[in-house]
């Protein structure tokens, strides 16, 4: 697959702080590549500079096959973003909004018309097209906001946090969208994220610690790299964790339970053949990248489990 996002060394301070400290990875075309990191890692730094909102101070940046220092003017309508914070006119209509944003890349009449209906019928905005901005709920904004990051058909669709702040129904809702708009029109999208269930979906995450990159790879190659499997046997936790260490496994009592590492679902049904008079109630628990993140980290993320 062709990569349409690359960079290397990409580096940005502000004064003494390193945001971004000599960072390289590239974004696949048609991927959901993912930047997870806790708030003030260097994410929305880096989504900054590769939509020439900030300078870099060293590095190459590459999107499309245009370099950002030579050709920021071919880059630019090749992204459609979508900030933390909305930047929709809380008075005018979501019809008015979206009409004004299109009128900047030249969009109007019939092709403008087209576009809207699109995009309405896309994003369910039928019912909203008409109604003030500032009056919608949380939900509601998202998809606006979402809508104006398309108007102009972009190659690139950067979404900067997308979901902070929304319910769960709400942010469901977000992702079906965003994984709709990969099947129907092959669109990239770039996330940056505090959530490892929304990493989890990503063809390629980039775990990305104090501005460096921690860790890369398919959420696959990460769990199976830094996360560890459990067996989970309920019953009396102490007795059973004492006799399977009497046998050599890493038991321990957690919980009313006995808890087991396992290197693997082979080893989880092993210890089960092996010791069914332990095993009435269990079960088998693969690690998560919340694992993964502690592992490389050593920090939790929001989101994870507790």
């Amino acid at each position: 697959m062709a990569e349409i996002i690359r960079a290397e060394g990409l580096a940005k301070a502000y004064g003494a702080v390193q945001a971004v400290r000599g960072i390289d990875f590239a974004v696949e075309q048609g991927s959901l590549f993912s930047f997870l990191g806790v708030n003030g890692a260097g994410k929305s730094t880096t989504i900054n500079i590769l939509c020439s909102i900030l300078k870099k101070d060293a590095g190459r940046v590459t999107v499309g096959g245009y370099d950002l220092d030579a050709q920021p003017g071919k880059i630019k309508p090749l992204l459609g973003i979508v900030f933390q914070n909305t930047v929709l006119d809380d008075l005018l209509t979501v019809q008015d909004n979206l009409t004004v944003r299109a009128s900047f890349y030249g969009l109007h009449g019939r092709a403008w018309a087209a576009r809207l209906a699109y995009l309405s019928s896309l994003l369910g905005l039928e019912d909203i097209l008409r109604r003030p901005f500032g009056k919608l709920s949380g939900g509601q904004r998202r998809r606006a906001d979402i809508a104006r990051a398309l108007v102009h058909s972009p190659s690139v669709l950067v979404l900067d946090e997308p979901t902070t702040g929304l319910d769960p129904k709400t942010r469901r809702t977000v992702w079906e969208i965003v994984h709709g708009l990969q099947r129907e029109e092959g669109m990239t999208v770039f996330l940056t994220t505090h959530y490892m269930e929304e990493a989890d979906g990503s063809d390629k995450v980039v775990i990305i610690d104090g501005g460096q990159i921690a860790a890369c790879g398919t959420p696959v190659q990460l769990k199976n790299e830094h996360s560890r499997n459990y067996l989970r046997l309920y019953g009396d936790g102490a007795a059973i964790a004492a006799e399977l260490r009497a046998h050599g496994y890493a038991a321990e009592a957690e919980g009313g339970a006995c808890v087991v590492v396992t290197p693997s679902a082979d080893e989880a049904r092993a210890i089960l053949a092996r010791h069914p008079q332990l095993c009435r109630d269990f079960e088998f628990v693969k690690g998560n990248m919340d694992d993964v993140f502690l592992a490389v980290t050593g920090k939790r993320l929001e989101g994870g489990a507790a």
